[in-house]
């Protein structure tokens, strides 16, 4: 992704909650997932961080279902993410083949 004087991304899309990540680990495999909280309140100066636990910004669901905190230079964004168009019917049926994000019951 281009990055204009400011390091600022240009172009493309943006990380924010619902994008698709690569979540890059010192140690280990890359991992994917999604974003589902922006913390930037917080990681703020004076926004309620410690020396010796700083908080992340980015929390983010992991696709085998672990929930991990990142920041910024530790993600990128999947190249293959689109945001499709909304759901027509915010609300489907059991039978509509239409399932939420997340763990479900019985699984």
């Amino acid at each position: 992704m281009a990055r204009n004087s400011g390091g600022r991304p240009v172009g493309g899309p943006e990380l924010t909650v619902g994008v698709r990540v690569l979540v890059r680990r010192s140690v280990g495999a890359d991992l994917t997932g999604e974003v589902v909280e922006d913390y930037a309140a917080v990681t703020d100066p004076g926004g309620g961080g410690h020396e010796w636990a700083p908080v992340h910004r980015w929390a983010v669901t992991l696709d085998d279902g672990r929930l991990v905190f990142a920041d910024t230079e530790d993600l990128t964004i999947d190249p293959g993410f689109h945001h499709s168009a909304p759901n027509p019917n915010p609300n489907p049926g059991p039978d509509s083949g239409v399932r939420a994000p997340g763990r479900h019951r019985g699984e």
